[in-house]
């Protein structure tokens, strides 16, 4: 694959689809607009979902993007694997009652063949396994008819509830022998094994049905294509690193705060990935709109700001530094396509500082009743440690298991209860 940076990639792909008469849209707002199911935008097809759903005409029939993300289901993960991340950027083109599955399956060839000049032999395909125009498809472009593998409904069908549905079709690239320490070559792909050879780095979703719910499908009236592929993933292939981490827009923010830093980085060093994946978050969110609080948006961006400065204490960084170097250099990486970025530098710091300086009060008070334990935690340490310390419940739950700490049974709901009881005494509902 042609070695690229992740802003040559990028333009690649909003060129080529502009190329076949697609319009660019703009990367939207990370918060929603007129849209009370999403706390962010989690996709690349979100902002579209009233052109998909017949609601609003689109500004045209055929459309592209680069539209950044976040996802925080998986914020433990972030760092522990090679490709979690809370803030990401997928590339999209959409297809609204225009081509179909033919054009959207040889135009994602010449892309990736072409202009990305990934070697054919090592791209792997899943079709669901009732889909045989897009089985032929990919025959006819020119994959190996042993790299095609038809999957069931569960894997290879898009469906949520009632409305639109269909198919999907996965693109997967082959890593090398590097990333498969037991030599199980496809066996890993064919079996669906969970590995970082074989790694998904394109879905392509053609919703041609309308589902009531209950299993009956029609078809729609205008057929679609809605795709994505994760910038972060195509840019660490490209460049034939390790890790999304290891690619330009986040090894070179490492390298400069390993600098000031205690412990050298290496893959197994969640922690440098925890603090540069959470402040890159907090970096757009901000921007956007969004304030450190106790509840929804502002709940996660105090938990990414607070996991990013106990990962910091980990590695000996003062958390200042840590803030400096992170908005900054986030922002010089991104400037090219988030201009706006630079205007917003000043505000970003000012809020998370003051989240920072907040939270820097009784981080190390927090420590010190973990670090003292010596039973299991039950839920009025978790409730103690938050109203008193700051911590959050489950950033308590996660620096604990690291301790090797056990969590009591019912700790959780405990600590519900107890907070419940709090809220109602600050509201004047009970007396203390």
């Amino acid at each position: 694959m042609k070695k690229l940076t992740t802003d040559e990639i990028r333009n690649i792909w909003l060129d080529f689809w502009k190329s076949k008469q697609h319009l660019e849209l703009p990367s939207k707002s990370l918060i929603p607009i007129n849209d009370p199911t999403l706390l962010w935008i989690n996709s690349g097809v979100a902002t579209l979902k009233r052109y998909f759903a017949g609601i609003e005409a689109p500004p045209s029939p055929r459309m592209c993007n680069s539209q950044k993300a976040i996802r925080t289901n998986d914020i433990e993960n972030v760092g522990v694997t090679a490709r979690h991340h809370t803030f990401f950027e997928m590339l999209g083109n959409f297809s609204i009652g225009d081509y179909f599955k033919k054009d959207a399956i040889n135009w994602g060839y010449e892309l990736l063949t072409k202009y990305f000049e990934i070697n054919p032999s090592l791209l792997y395909i899943t079709v669901y396994e009732k889909d045989e125009e897009s089985y032929q498809c990919w025959i006819n472009v020119g994959i190996n008819q042993k790299h095609i593998i038809k999957c069931n409904k569960q894997r290879n069908f898009w469906e949520i509830g009632e409305g639109p549905c269909g198919p999907c079709t996965e693109v997967y690239y082959d890593r090398g022998e590097k990333y498969d320490s037991k030599k199980l070559g496809e066996e890993l792909f064919f079996k669906d094994i969970e590995n970082d050879r074989y790694v998904e780095i394109w879905n392509i979703v053609f919703s041609q049905y309308k589902s009531d719910g209950k299993g009956n499908y029609t078809d729609l009236p205008k057929k679609n294509v809605d795709t994505g592929a994760g910038l972060e993933r195509l840019a660490s292939i490209s460049q034939q690193v390790d890790t999304d981490f290891d690619a330009d827009n986040f090894i070179n923010i490492i390298r400069t705060l390993e600098k000031s830093c205690q412990v050298k980085y290496d893959l197994d060093k969640k922690d440098y990935k925890t603090i540069i994946d959470h402040l890159k978050t907090c970096t757009f969110a901000i921007a956007d709109g969004a304030y450190p609080s106790n509840k929804e948006r502002g709940y996660i961006i105090r938990r990414l700001i607070r996991r990013s400065m106990v990962a910091a204490r980990k590695l000996g960084l003062d958390s200042k530094t840590m803030v400096d170097v992170c908005i900054s250099m986030t922002i010089d990486n991104m400037k090219s396509y988030y201009p706006y970025l630079i205007n917003q530098k000043q505000h970003i710091e000012e809020v998370i500082y003051k989240e920072e300086e907040s939270f820097s009060r009784t981080i190390n008070d927090g420590f010190k009743i973990i670090d003292k334990l010596t039973t299991d935690i039950d839920g009025h340490i978790l409730f103690d440690l938050f109203t008193t310390y700051g911590f959050p419940v489950e950033m308590t739950v996660e620096i604990a298991s690291e301790k090797g700490i056990a969590i009591k049974k019912d700790a959780i709901e405990e600590y519900k209860k107890e907070y419940k009881h709090h809220q109602d005494i600050s509201r004047g509902f009970i007396k203390k």
